[in-house]
């Protein structure tokens, strides 16, 4: 057995490497993303400590190195047996499984061919395929757009390779522009592609396709949650079963009691709540109540003041195509019903359809809202629901999912909380945060969430109140709505954190769907010379390489990232104030034009305030930047 395939029987069975710092991979472009992998045993090296970043790749090695980049992929076809793969082959056992989770396929005649190798054009379409990303329209004319040798890709990788392109996984090294589709992969190349695939921020960014570096200055964003609670409710997000969406009533009496997580509001509270329904074929055809209701478990009566309500359905299609940026004075302009919903409440409105308050006496539960979200085949439509309420005396509260033709009653209400369960399609469950494991599944949120609002006096340190202009051409940005593992480099986590959680659902509040944040930039242009400067909302890509960049995406995408409505005051050049509401549609990895554009005179001082709820359908992280233009 040669010693090639001696090193992926070890990577196979991930024995303990016994070389980390490899060798002969110092002066390697890929040296920090083939250290990490060695690190985490994700592959190993030869036994006099090399890696040899250069050698090629076998179908039979590549098929081992899918099992380990994707160890929970499902099996999704049954074994079959290759002529030319006898049962004591080296890697027998990992071409049966790359095959039955459908990494890998034959050629006709029954054989694998395991000893051939593996062109980049097969490898990356393998790896894509593995991420199990969307397919995508027009391969051809995307391919076109990011490499110069697009038409040397064969028919069977090139909507693959198209998909793993605009989810920038492929690296091409030294030129970006050139795939290189029918040339033999070195071991080098695979593991940029598998740190690429695993979001292991190693590669160097100007080798990833259609990937564009900016020196930007990223520092964390100022400021923290408040500890207000928010009933969140956006798991399950697709509702098929009538039953218990979110219960903080007491289990007591109740006949599934995990279903309610005892936890009583008083005081301000949000309450957030998104969730869809489909009908796939007629007989889906039906309209699903979501009956909002609380519950006075005090011996006096309870009165909940709504302070701010609003709730809208989608329409005939899940959103609306809107320009990047729109005018939105009048609160008209609206993507879909999320950002139309937080639009609202972002300006303090309340509708029609909720009350003033609700009085609960002692020991009864009464109905806060009964919201109908009807469908009929083939379509889905989706509500949002966001108030800030305020209860004199401690209350339960319950979101339950009932079909009917009718408002359903209190009665029916209470009757499904005590003997319902909860509502289906459970989400995916959620991948524990600690110790930090890729892929991974952070699902949606289901329980109390803790905190509402995020304000920030934006400054150059806390003992000053002034935000010095970054030097002409050069910019600042603050990360907005970071994740655990999404951080811009900060290790800041913005998340709420759960009071309350059901056992399947989020971990943390990702995305502060609902949290309004509310920036203040002290602007000061310290300099001797009048300077333009900008403000705006970015979005760039995900990356974990230091503060030192942000990554933006040229070409640009069509995947639609945020979708919002933006309140910005702030003084012009003319001496007036000004209140502006502007709706945002920003892709993946897109710069964003500006919000504000000043001109500060030497030794002015001027303020900015951007104000915004952080919207559903909405994916982070975001970046609020200040640029000095000249």
């Amino acid at each position: 057995m040669s010693i090639k395939k001696i090193s992926f029987i070890i990577f196979l069975t991930l024995l303990p490497s016994p070389v980390l710092a490899f060798t002969d991979t110092q002066g390697y472009w890929g040296n920090d993303c083939i250290k990490i992998l060695g690190e985490r045993k994700l592959l190993t090296g030869y036994p006099d400590g090399s890696f040899r970043p250069n050698a090629t790749v076998t179908r039979a090695e590549a098929a081992v190195l899918m099992l380990n980049a994707f160890p929970d992929a499902s099996i999704k076809r049954n074994a079959v047996i290759f002529k030319d793969v006898p049962s004591n082959f080296w890697a027998n056992k990992a071409i049966t499984t790359a095959y039955q989770k459908g990494f890998f396929s034959g050629y006709p005649g029954g054989i694998f061919q395991p000893n051939q190798q593996i062109p980049r054009a097969q490898i990356i379409g393998v790896i894509a395929g593995g991420k199990n990303y969307n397919s995508v329209a027009n391969p051809t004319q995307i391919l076109q757009r990011y490499f110069d040798d697009a038409q040397q890709i064969p028919n069977y990788a090139q909507s693959s390779i198209a998909a793993g392109t605009i989810n920038s996984i492929v690296v091409n090294y030294p030129n970006v522009k050139q795939l290189k589709p029918l040339q033999q992969v070195t071991r080098g190349e695979v593991a940029a592609l598998m740190c690429r695939a695993l979001n292991i921020y190693a590669v160097p960014p100007q080798y990833i396709a259609g990937v564009e570096v900016q020196p930007q200055e990223v520092r964390t964003l100022p400021g923290k949650l408040d500890t207000i609670p928010t009933f969140n409710s956006n798991s399950p997000e697709l509702v098929n079963t009538d039953g218990i969406l979110l219960s903080t009533f007491s289990p007591d009496g109740k006949q599934v009691k995990d279903a309610h997580l005892n936890y009583a509001f008083q005081g301000r509270f949000d309450v957030f709540s998104h969730h869809i329904v489909r009908a796939e074929n007629s007989s889906q055809n039906r309209t699903v109540y979501q009956g909002i209701i609380v519950h006075n478990p005090g011996n006096e009566p309870a009165t909940l003041q709504v302070l701010n309500a609003a709730s809208y359905l989608s329409r005939e299609a899940p959103f609306i195509d809107l320009p990047d940026m729109v005018d939105n004075s009048q609160g008209t302009v609206y993507a879909g019903p999320g950002s139309r919903t937080m639009s609202d409440v972002l300006r303090g409105v309340k509708q029609g359809i909720f009350p003033e308050k609700l009085v609960i006496e002692p020991g009864k539960t009464a109905i806060l809202a009964n919201l109908p979200i009807s469908v009929q085949a083939p379509s889905s439509n989706g509500r949002t629901v966001m108030m800030r309420l305020s209860s004199d005396r401690p209350i339960f509260m319950a979101n339950l999912a009932m079909s009917s033709q009718t408002p359903p009653t209190v009665t029916a209400w209470e009757k499904l909380l005590n003997t319902g369960s909860l509502a289906g399609k459970r989400d995916p469950i959620p991948t524990p945060l600690d110790p930090p494991r890729e892929p991974t599944v952070f699902s949606r949120v289901a329980g109390v969430s803790e905190g509402t609002r995020w304000e920030a006096n934006i400054t150059d340190n806390a003992s000053v109140n002034n935000l010095t202009l970054p030097q002409p051409g050069r910019s600042i940005s603050y990360p907005l709505g970071t994740v655990h593992l999404i951080t811009l480099s900060t290790g800041q986590i913005q998340s709420a954190k759960m009071l309350k959680r059901y056992a399947d659902t989020a971990y943390f509040a990702h995305s502060n769907y609902g949290v309004e944040y509310n920036l203040t930039l002290p602007l000061f242009n310290s300099s001797s010379q009048a300077r333009n400067v900008t403000v705006s909302v970015q979005t760039p890509v995900k990356d974990e390489g230091g503060t030192d960049r942000l990554l933006f995406l040229k070409p640009p995408v069509e995947q639609v990232f945020f979708r919002g409505t933006v309140r910005v005051r702030y003084r012009d050049n003319k001496g007036s104030e000004q209140t502006r509401y502007v709706h945002l549609v920003q892709r993946r990895g897109q710069p964003g034009d500006a919000l504000v554009n000043l001109q500060l005179a030497p030794g002015e001082k001027r303020q900015v305030q951007v104000d915004f709820l952080y919207p559903p359908d909405s994916t982070p992280p975001q970046v609020l930047t200040v640029k000095t233009e000249g």
